[in-house]
C-alpha cells in the first residue's frame, strides 16, 4: 500500500506521512491535519465487514490511512490488544430502543467513555513509533471531562511519554477527575486549570504555536486535533452500520458533540463510503454547533455549566477540518475565518453554510429537556442514559421526520451513566454504579496541581515536571 500524505487545513505546514502526523498532533500553521486524498472502501470491501470481530473492522478502516507504514496484520494485532480489556465482547455494541432507533454504547472501556476506543489504540501506535525512533514525547491534553481520563488512562506507565492532562477547575464530574488525579504513575500529570474547557483548549494551541517550546519538550497531543485520535473513532460507525444492514441499506447516526470530533468521524465514514443517510449533530444548552446550522454564522456566547459537561463547548476544534472540506479545501478561508474568530469571537460561513445544512442536521436540548428523557427513557424502555446521550435522544426524535421510515437512526451513547452521579442523582434519584472494576475509584487519594489561565504558568510546570522538560532544561 503506498503511504498516505497529509496536509494542514491552513495550507501553510509541511506535508507530514502517517506516522509523522500521529506524533505531531497539531500542525506548525495552526491548522489540522487531513489526508490529502480521502481513501474509499468499496462496496464489496464494507459488505465483508458483517460478523467481523471489531479489532479486524479496526484494522480494516486504519488501514487506508496508515498508507504503507503498518501493515494489516500488525495493525490487527494492535488493535486486538488495544480491546481486549473492554467490558463487552462486541466493544460497542447495539442496543434497540425503538423499531427505528438504536443505542450504540461507546462506553465499555476502561473509563467508561467513547474517547477509549481511540485512545487505547493510539496510545499503541504512538509508542510503537516512538520506540522505533528512540524518543520520547510529552503530551499535553485539554479535556472536559472524558479525554483527560481517557488519555491517562491509555499512557499511564508508558516509558516514553509525559502525559499532562488540563481540565476546568469545578466543571467535571467527580468521577471524571478522580479518572485522572487517582493514578500513581510518576509520568502522569493532572492540572486543574482555574476556567473553562475553552481556555484549556486555548492553552494546549498556544503551547504548540510556541515553536521553541514545543521543540524543547517534544511536544505531541492526544485530543482530537491529533488525526490518529479521529481515525479509530471512525470504525465504530462501520461496525454499527454493518451490523444493521448496510451496505445494502442506508444507517443514521446522532451524535452528541461539543469539539466536533465524534461527529466528524462520521462525515469521513462517509466519504470513504459507508451509506450515511444523515449526521446530525446533539447539544446541550452550548449550542454553537446548532445555531450555525441554522443561522450559517459561527459566534461564540458564554459557556453555560451543564449537567453534559463534556459538550460545555464553544470553540469546536475539528469544525475547521469540516469548513476546510465545505470549501473546496480553500485553506486561506479556513485562516481567515479562524483570524476573524481569535479577533471578533465569530465568523460568517457564507455560501459554505449551504454545505453545512446539507451535510448536518442538528438539535440542542435544554437541562429540563434532559432530565425529563433520561427519566422518559427509563420508564418506557427500562434503559438508562446519562445526559449526554440524552441529548442524542432528543435530537434524533427532532429529526426523524426528515428520515425515511426504513433507515434506522443510531444514537452515539458516548458515555457510562455512571461518569454523572451528581446529575443522575438529581435527575434520577439514584447515582448508577460504578461497574466492579472501578470500585476503589471514589476512595482512592487524589494529586493534581491547580493553576492559573496563564500559558507561562504551565510552561513552568511542563518544564519543571516531566522528564522531558527535564532534559531540554540541563
Amino acid at each position: 500500500m503506498s503511504e498516505i500524505r497529509y496536509i494542514s487545513t491552513r495550507g501553510e505546514a509541511k506535508v507530514l506521512g502517517f506516522e509523522e502526523v500521529v506524533l505531531a498532533g497539531l500542525a506548525r500553521d495552526g491548522g489540522l491535519y487531513v489526508p490529502e486524498v480521502w481513501p474509499a472502501l468499496s462496496h464489496e470491501e464494507i459488505a465483508a465487514l458483517a460478523g467481523r470481530p471489531f479489532h479486524e473492522v479496526a484494522a480494516a478502516v486504519v488501514a487506508p490511512f496508515a498508507g504503507g507504514a503498518l501493515t494489516r496484520a500488525e495493525l490487527e494485532a494492535i488493535a486486538r490488544d488495544a480491546y481486549a480489556g473492554f467490558g463487552h465482547p462486541a466493544v460497542t455494541p447495539l442496543v434497540q430502543l425503538a423499531p427505528d432507533r438504536f443505542v450504540l454504547e461507546l462506553f465499555h472501556g476502561p473509563t467508561l467513555a467513547f474517547k477509549d476506543v481511540a485512545m487505547q489504540l493510539l496510545s499503541r501506535l504512538m509508542d510503537r513509533i516512538l520506540a522505533s525512533r528512540l524518543a520520547r514525547a510529552t503530551i499535553v491534553c485539554a479535556t472536559s471531562g472524558d479525554t483527560g481520563g481517557a488519555a491517562v488512562e491509555a499512557f499511564r506507565g508508558a516509558g516514553n511519554v509525559d502525559i499532562i492532562v488540563l481540565f476546568p477547575e469545578g466543571r467535571v464530574s467527580d468521577v471524571q477527575r478522580r479518572m485522572m488525579t487517582t493514578p500513581t504513575e510518576a509520568n502522569v500529570h493532572a492540572l486543574a486549570i482555574r476556567g473553562t474547557f475553552d481556555d484549556c483548549q486555548a492553552l494546549v494551541k498556544a503551547m504548540f504555536n510556541d515553536q521553541a517550546f514545543r521543540d524543547r519538550v517534544a511536544l505531541s497531543g492526544v485530543n482530537s486535533i491529533n488525526w490518529a485520535r479521529v481515525v479509530p473513532q471512525v470504525t465504530y460507525y462501520f461496525a454499527a452500520a454493518v451490523a444493521l444492514g448496510a451496505p445494502h441499506r442506508p444507517v443514521s447516526f446522532t451524535v452528541p458533540t461539543g469539539n466536533f470530533g465524534d461527529i466528524f468521524a462520521g462525515y469521513v465514514a462517509r466519504r470513504m463510503g459507508l451509506p450515511i443517510a444523515g449526521l446530525t449533530i446533539a447539544s446541550n444548552a452550548n449550542d454553537i454547533l446548532p445555531r450555525t446550522v441554522a443561522t450559517g454564522v459561527y459566534e461564540k456566547h458564554a459557556v453555560v455549566a451543564t449537567t453534559s459537561p463534556s459538550m460545555d463547548i464553544q470553540i469546536s476544534s475539528n469544525f475547521e477540518r469540516y469548513l476546510f472540506e465545505a470549501t473546496g479545501r480553500d485553506a486561506a478561508r479556513v485562516r481567515a475565518w479562524m483570524a476573524s474568530l481569535a479577533q471578533s469571537g465569530r465568523f460568517e460561513l457564507g455560501a459554505a453554510a449551504a454545505s453545512l445544512r446539507a451535510d448536518f442536521s442538528a438539535a440542542a436540548a435544554s437541562e429540563a429537556e434532559v432530565a425529563a428523557c433520561i427519566r422518559d427513557t427509563r420508564n418506557r424502555t427500562g434503559y438508562t442514559v446519562e445526559p449526554h446521550t440524552a441529548c442524542g435522544l432528543i435530537a434524533s426524535a427532532r429529526t426523524v421526520a426528515g428520515r425515511p421510515a426504513t433507515v434506522p437512526d443510531v444514537v452515539l451513547a458516548t458515555a457510562h451513566a455512571a461518569k454523572f452521579p451528581e446529575a443522575m442523582r438529581h435527575i434520577a434519584g439514584a447515582p448508577a454504579p460504578l461497574p466492579a472494576r472501578l470500585a476503589h475509584l471514589m476512595e482512592a487519594p487524589e494529586r493534581s496541581t491547580t493553576v492559573d489561565n496563564d500559558l507561562a504558568a504551565v510552561q513552568r510546570y511542563i518544564l519543571k515536571s516531566t522528564a522531558s522538560g527535564a532534559v531540554a532544561v540541563t
